[in-house]
């Protein structure tokens, strides 16, 4: 009887299994000729936001990481994600680390018929890079432009409309792209601090001259403590007025980057927030950007009058 079920319990193992198997290839044949839309899944809601504007009314988006309360850094996987990716059509992944869970969900469930788009690799990136692409407007217009076209080999019959939605995306996202710029002209060359390297595309893009120190930003972004004489150098950028604005991080919270969030408050610097994802999670990408370089035109006004 010992004998029996030693070999019984493996067999009905690989029983469960292949019956599993054989429902998420039946999940996903079916999946997209019974809604009539492409099924996608984009690890973080602004790249989600992106895609669904683009794919309008012909594609059924899920965004995996869009909570305004968690750092997406620190995100892990469920069964839920995993079978989402399971059954996808097209998965748009950051890449560079941001989202590595996404990788191990792929390899889980192989399938030769998925498009699957990793932002990093798409701009030349690699792990230890920058992750955060969002931030510039250079990098959202590539993004966007290879979204089109591989809703497009997807989907062929209805290439024009995805080229009709393709262009009204444009036409949309240059209202905050002409914000930067305006920006730029305004305000080029100012001196500002940030307590994470999110904002340093932006900072870019924007022509400001981002003076925190690359060893705070940097470990604060990949969870690690900063070198000691880095948080000197920044409490000194702070406390001496070297900085007009300062930009912080809200869903990287650390007691080390409070601290300096209380201290450009006590020096009357100007603080702006921003986040990772679009907050809030049912506004557009375009307006979230928009939103923020508002709050950062205003506080750079402020500083400019002496306020």
């Amino acid at each position: 009887m010992k004998t029996r079920n030693k070999f019984f319990a493996p067999l009905l193992t690989l029983l469960i299994l292949v019956l599993i198997a054989l429902g998420v290839t039946h999940i996903h044949k079916s999946s997209s000729s019974v809604s009539g839309r492409l099924q996608v899944v984009a690890g973080e809601n602004f790249w989600g936001s992106l895609v669904s504007q683009i794919g309008g009314s012909k594609v059924h988006v899920l965004s995996v990481v869009s909570d305004p309360n968690a750092d997406p850094h620190e995100y892990s996987s469920n069964t839920t994600d995993a079978r989402a990716i399971a059954t996808a059509n097209y998965v748009i992944l950051n890449g560079a680390g941001y989202d590595s869970w996404g990788n191990k969900l792929l390899s889980a469930s192989p399938n030769s018929s998925r498009k699957v788009l990793t932002v990093a690799t798409l701009l030349g990136k690699k792990d230890g890079d920058n992750p955060h692409f969002w931030y510039s407007p250079g990098y959202v217009n590539k993004v966007a432009a290879q979204m089109e076209q591989n809703l497009i080999s997807l989907d062929p019959g209805d290439k024009g409309y995805f080229e009709q939605q393709y262009a009204s995306l444009q036409s949309s996202l240059s209202g905050y792209q002409d914000r930067i710029a305006s920006i730029k002209h305004q305000f080029g060359g100012t001196r500002v601090a940030a307590t994470e390297d999110i904002f340093a595309y932006l900072a870019s893009a924007a022509g400001l001259n981002l003076v925190s120190p690359p060893a705070f930003i940097q470990a604060v972004a990949e969870g690690n403590d900063p070198p000691t004489s880095s948080v000197v150098q920044f409490q000194e950028q702070l406390t001496s007025g070297q900085v007009k604005v300062l930009v912080y991080n809200e869903q990287t919270v650390t007691p080390l980057t409070s601290n300096m969030k209380q201290l450009a408050a006590q020096h009357n610097i100007p603080i702006v927030g921003v986040t990772e994802t679009i907050q809030p999670p049912d506004t557009s990408f375009q307006v979230w950007m928009n939103s923020e370089l508002i709050n950062l035109e205003n506080a750079l006004n402020a500083q400019a009058l002496g306020r």
